[in-house]
C-alpha cells in the first residue's frame, strides 16, 4: 500500500462525515496515513484551489478525489469543468464525485441512520421511506433533513451520521456511485476494498 487518498471538499461538514465514516467503510484506515480530508470554504475556493494543489502536491504516490454538490446544476458540465481544472496539473486522473444535490441527500436515503443518530424514530417510517424513496432528485435535501430533525446542524449532523450511514441500505445513488469510485481508487493502490 503507497500513497494515500487526498479527498478535496467543498465544505467542512464533509471532512467531519469522511473522517469518522472511512474508517468505519475501510477497516483499519487511519486519517493522515491512509487518507487526508482538505476541506474549503465553499465550491469558488474548492474551484481556485484545484490546479494549485494538484499541481504543486509533492507525494507522488498520493491519489486525489474531488467531492463537492452538484446543487441543482447541470452534473455534466460541472464534471467536464471540475475535469478540466485536474487536466492541466501533473494529477489527470482525478477521481471527481458530485453529491446530488447536497451532502444531505445521503442522510435521506438511510432514514434508518437518521433515526438512530438523532434518536428521532419517526423519521424512518414507511411513509418516510416512500417520501424519500429518491434522494438525490430533493432540491434542497438539508431543509427536509431540518424538517425531521429540527434541531439538525452541519457539523455536528455530520459527525453523529458517520457513526451510523451505511451504503448497503442507502437509497442516494450518487453515494452509491462515490462508495464504488472510491473502492475501485483504493483497490488499485493496494488496499483491500470492504
Amino acid at each position: 500500500m503507497q500513497g494515500r487518498i487526498v479527498f478535496l471538499l467543498e465544505e467542512p461538514s464533509m471532512r467531519v462525515l469522511l473522517d469518522t465514516w472511512l474508517p468505519r467503510l475501510f477497516p483499519g484506515w487511519v486519517a493522515g496515513e491512509h487518507f487526508l480530508c482538505i476541506p474549503h470554504e465553499g465550491k469558488s475556493d474548492l474551484d481556485r484551489s484545484i490546479p494549485r494543489k494538484l499541481a504543486a502536491w509533492g507525494i507522488s504516490q498520493d491519489r486525489f478525489v474531488i467531492v463537492r454538490d452538484n446543487d441543482s446544476a447541470d452534473c455534466v458540465g460541472v464534471k467536464a469543468r471540475l475535469q478540466a481544472l485536474c487536466q492541466h496539473s501533473a494529477r489527470p486522473h482525478t477521481l471527481i464525485r458530485l453529491v446530488c444535490q447536497e451532502l444531505e441527500s445521503w442522510y435521506l436515503g438511510d432514514l434508518a441512520a437518521v433515526a438512530a443518530a438523532f434518536g428521532q424514530p419517526k423519521a424512518d417510517t414507511p411513509a418516510q421511506r416512500k417520501r424519500f424513496a429518491d434522494p438525490d432528485a430533493w432540491q434542497k435535501p438539508s431543509v427536509e433533513v431540518r424538517r425531521l430533525v429540527p434541531a439538525f446542524q452541519k457539523i455536528s449532523g455530520a459527525r453523529v451520521m458517520a457513526q451510523h450511514l451505511d451504503p448497503q441500505r442507502n437509497h442516494s445513488h450518487s453515494l452509491g456511485v462515490f462508495v464504488s469510485g472510491l473502492c475501485r481508487l483504493a483497490s488499485s493502490m493496494g488496499y483491500q476494498a470492504p
